[in-house]
């Protein structure tokens, strides 16, 4: 095949799982392993099939509300954060909590509590419905108003104009955030900014590999669930940054020979709920096509790691020595 015609893949690094969701998937692996089976898990830990039924295989449990665990059982409170109401249904019904809410959701909770206490109203930027959302309303209710997008500005009310404040949704599409934030600042012109950026480091990272591979791509592939809010993002990143056609698989089995019908160059990412095995498998499929030609691109190096909820640390005993036994769960 000559130089021109070569078929090759542009695979996006970083990709795939970010240190919040490694640590959600590794505290129920934890969680089995110390507590046994079953282990409850409310909502799924992060959004992607496989990683469900993988757990579930291991005897994971999951369900929509802790209404549904066993009194007395452990469940598990997924990536996405909860509210303080889920806490306090969890305590009532004398469940074994462990948070495996990713750090990064939590700091926007606090954030929320701090404009709650100096009675600031507080936009929230982000998809109605959404566990997260919800989870970071639950912290301020009264206060939070959410809007999906810069559309939805023009509709909002506050009773202070110069007292308002805005925080983010942490899978967002950082340049949609950007957008809705000018929006805000355009109506409300003394908006107040986080103390940081809510838009979640792996989000951006993974958002800036797209846009960065995306106009030498005919065709871009992320693989990801369909509700896995950055996953969708990845794919419009690559529309808006120039690739002719993009879209979201779930594994390898999904993707369809007429897509690669002229198609030389194909892009390739991951969500951050995504396994890298599930990657290797649309490579292996990829290849089948003739696009045996791969060229990693890596944009950003990530170290970040977050420890294990406090429930699965090691004890230590008095002399900093690790005790081989967890003390049990205590309730919520």
């Amino acid at each position: 095949m000559s130089a021109t015609n070569r078929r090759r893949v542009l695979l996006a690094k970083p990709r795939g799982y970010c240190a919040g969701v490694d640590r959600a998937v590794i505290t129920v692996e934890k969680a089995l392993e110390q507590y046994g089976a079953p282990i409850y898990v409310r909502k799924q830990i992060v959004h992607n099939t496989h990683v469900v039924r993988s757990l579930e295989e291991r005897g994971a449990v999951f369900v929509e509300e802790t209404s549904e665990v066993p009194e007395g059982a452990t469940v598990v409170f997924s990536a996405h954060g909860v509210s303080p109401m889920v806490h306090e249904e969890a305590a009532e019904r004398g469940l074994k909590t462990i948070d495996a809410a990713c750090p990064l959701v939590t700091k926007v909770h606090k954030e929320a509590q701090r404009f709650a206490a100096d009675d600031l109203d507080i936009i929230l930027i982000g998809h109605t419905g959404h566990e997260e959302v919800e989870g970071t309303s639950g912290h301020a209710p009264e206060h939070i108003q959410i809007v999906d997008g810069p559309d939805e500005v023009a509709a909002i009310e506050v009773r202070d104009p110069d007292r308002v404040s805005w925080l983010s949704q942490t899978t967002l599409s950082v340049d949609e955030t950007n957008a809705a934030v000018e929006a805000l600042r355009a109506k409300f012109p003394n908006l107040i900014d986080p103390p940081s950026d809510d838009i979640c480091y792996a989000t951006s990272n993974r958002q800036a590999a797209v846009k960065e591979i995306a106009p030498d791509c005919d065709l871009f592939i992320v693989v990801g669930s369909a509700n896995s809010s950055n996953s969708v993002r990845l794919v419009e990143v690559a529309l808006d940054s120039g690739a002719d056609a993009s879209y979201l698989v779930d594994n390898h089995t999904f993707l369809k020979d007429e897509w690669f019908e002229g198609v030389r160059t194909v892009g390739l990412s991951s969500g951050a709920s995504v396994p890298e095995i599930l990657v290797r498998e649309v490579l292996d499929r990829l290849a089948e096509h003739g696009y045996t030609d791969v060229e990693e691109i890596e944009t950003e190096r990530e170290k970040l790691t977050f420890a294990l909820p406090k429930e699965l640390r090691p004890r230590r005993n008095n002399d900093g020595s690790i005790a081989h036994k967890l003390l049990p769960l205590s309730p919520a």
